[in-house]
């Protein structure tokens, strides 16, 4: 475990000027080893203060022990190349595996794996990332152009097209119920809203062309953030009124992966062109850029629970977590 105190100050961009605003108070940033060849990619931080993570160069499950360092992993088959994790309303790890084209489930007690694999006519999807919808059913994405749901009673999987084919990236669920996909290659943001007839699904189109719209979010108030991977940008989408706006970060070459809202509803990104994880606070519209201890980090996911932001670099070996008390 390594720990770096380091004082952090917001960048306000107005116009073409750029303001240092007050120094703010010291934050934690700590990095935590995971074994070599690991490259975790996504983290899921546990019920119990422990933080699940996909190891997706050996195919497997990591679960970390903050309080001690150590981890120790779960192999989840032969083809097994986890991508995302998220922790369902049960408490268990749900992972979207790419190479076992499946949703997988792992029970955080006995660590029996069950698998939910997509039928053989929907071909090879690149599983990315997956939310719970208010429901209880879970929603996927893959990048070769699908998105489709788990009903984890029955373990009845469905996939559906996407418009515009290869894409289908980050996925989130609002407070409202809706569930919002970012797709990659085709540059949108596709809105589902599930209702007891069913579900439809509606395109939102981004201001910005060929902006690499890569993983979204929902703050407490329904906004949807989009992290713009190619344009560098963070966006904003308002529902009600159905409006667009966009800040870029401080720096030569943003490069916005990751976005999260944590519960006071400021926004953390990950920037690979700063090797950095960055708050922004939506009331002052002001980046605060916190650079990482390891090079070449590439934080891919962002998750948390109150006071802790968490990452896992994947070119590091390491996870990362900084906690904002």
């Amino acid at each position: 475990m390594i720990e770096q105190r380091q004082r952090a100050w917001p960048v306000l961009i107005v116009g073409f000027l750029t303001f240092i605003a007050a120094e703010v108070a010291a934050q934690t940033v700590t990095e935590f080893p995971v074994p070599k060849g690991s490259r975790p990619h996504d983290v899921a931080p546990a019920p119990d203060g422990k933080v699940w993570y996909t190891a997706q160069f050996t195919g497997e499950l990591g679960l970390l022990d903050p309080s001690t360092g150590s981890t120790r992993h779960i192999k989840l088959g032969d083809r097994a190349r986890p991508h995302g994790v998220i922790v369902g309303p049960d408490g268990a790890p749900w992972i979207t595996d790419g190479g076992l084209n499946a949703i997988v489930r792992v029970d955080p007690k006995t660590e029996a794996i069950t698998v939910y694999t997509l039928p053989k006519y929907s071909g090879y999807a690149n599983m990315n990332t997956a939310t719970f919808d208010q429901t209880g059913a879970l929603w996927f994405t893959g990048q070769t152009g699908i998105y489709g749901r788990v009903e984890p009673a029955t373990g009845k999987v469905e996939w559906f097209d996407s418009p515009r084919g290869r894409g289908p990236y980050g996925i989130a669920t609002a407070p409202d119920g809706s569930v919002y996909y970012a797709s990659l290659a085709a540059g949108f943001v596709g809105r589902i809203d599930i209702g007891r007839q069913g579900w439809t699904l509606k395109v939102l189109e981004l201001p910005t062309p060929n902006q690499g719209a890569r993983r979204v979010w929902s703050d407490s108030k329904g906004m949807i953030w989009v992290a713009e991977w190619n344009s560098g940008q963070l966006s904003r989408y308002d529902p009600k009124s159905e409006t667009w706006r966009a800040w870029r970060p401080p720096g030569p070459n943003p490069q916005v992966y990751a976005v999260y809202v944590d519960e006071r509803d400021i926004v953390w990104i990950t920037d690979f062109g700063a090797n950095a994880i960055t708050s922004f606070d939506p009331v002052r519209e002001s980046f605060t850029p916190y650079p990482l201890p390891s090079p070449n980090s590439a934080v891919r996911q962002l998750l948390g629970r109150p006071n802790e932001i968490w990452g896992a670099a994947s070119g590091a070996d390491k996870l990362v977590v900084i906690r904002t008390k």
